[in-house]
């Protein structure tokens, strides 16, 4: 595991970490809404580095070190996003890599499969959806004072239990551990509480889930509460080619109990 280190991309400040050697494959995960790099696990980005992958975890705008924005005016797009991972692997000096686009960010991947295909190897799209199907309901607790550390922890952890759904496989004492964590290393909790949602929510100029011409992987929780397991079913027919790999017993997160599964999905599509 390598420090943490801030690269000035498109614009703005990212702060990103890797994991093994440079001279494997690139990894790029990219975690979904007001999620920072450290909801990818450190033992998990271990475990993919010591398979033979060379791992990268960052901040997206808006969450952990890198750059805030006002609330409730980002001032970005989606398309952005996608932009802020191709400076990314510019500043690592990667000329491309297996992309992993979690929840919301199954959407940048697409931006990187369509609109960025020479940096873009394959594409796995993890607890997302083509947004052709109704979402599930989530009782989530109302947003807490941004300022009150401990209320913003406790509401993270509320919200990440509802998300979890029906899952056996929720760790409430890691989740709290690293809700922690999160919170600690922020710059502006507000920003990361709310600026993904406001932001504008463009489509890739080349096309859709079905104009997708890499390698891709689905990984869906069996119990997914927000995106039902059809939403994951939907995602891997209207892919050309694509596989639908279902955690057992998972919601909408990827728990430690199923990383041996993810794992293998990521490392077959990316061979």
């Amino acid at each position: 595991m390598n420090p943490e280190t801030s690269y000035d991309v498109n614009g703005v400040t990212i702060c990103a970490q890797t994991f093994g050697s440079l001279a494997d494959p690139a990894v790029l995960l990219i975690h979904g809404a007001c999620a920072s790099q450290v909801w990818w696990e450190t033992d998990l980005c271990e475990r993919l580095a010591a398979a033979g992958r060379f791992v990268v975890r960052y901040d997206q705008r808006d969450t952990g070190r890198s750059t805030a924005f006002p609330v409730g005016r980002p001032g970005y797009a989606m398309s952005d996003l996608a932009a802020d991972a191709v400076g990314l692997l510019d500043a690592l000096d990667i000329e491309s890599a297996h992309v992993v686009g979690r929840s919301m960010s199954g959407g940048v991947a697409l931006f990187l499969g369509l609109d960025h295909p020479e940096r873009t190897r394959s594409v796995t799209l993890v607890t997302t959806t083509n947004g052709e199907l109704p979402m599930g309901f989530l009782d989530v607790p109302p947003d807490p004072d941004p300022t009150d550390a401990a209320a913003v922890v406790e509401y993270l952890v509320a919200a990440l239990r509802a998300y979890a759904g029906a899952s056996p496989l929720f760790d409430e004492a890691a989740v709290r551990k690293l809700a922690a964590v999160d919170i600690a290393r922020t710059r502006d909790v507000a920003a990361t509480l709310g600026n993904h949602y406001a932001m504008d929510f463009d489509g890739p100029r080349n096309g859709g889930f079905a104009d997708l011409r890499k390698p891709t992987v689905v990984v869906h929780g069996e119990l997914d509460p927000i995106f039902p397991l059809a939403h994951g079913e939907a995602l891997r027919d209207a892919i050309p080619g694509a596989e639908l790999v279902v955690l057992p017993g998972a919601g909408h997160d990827v728990p430690a109990g199923v990383w041996d599964l993810f794992i293998d999905a990521v490392m077959r599509v990316s061979s």
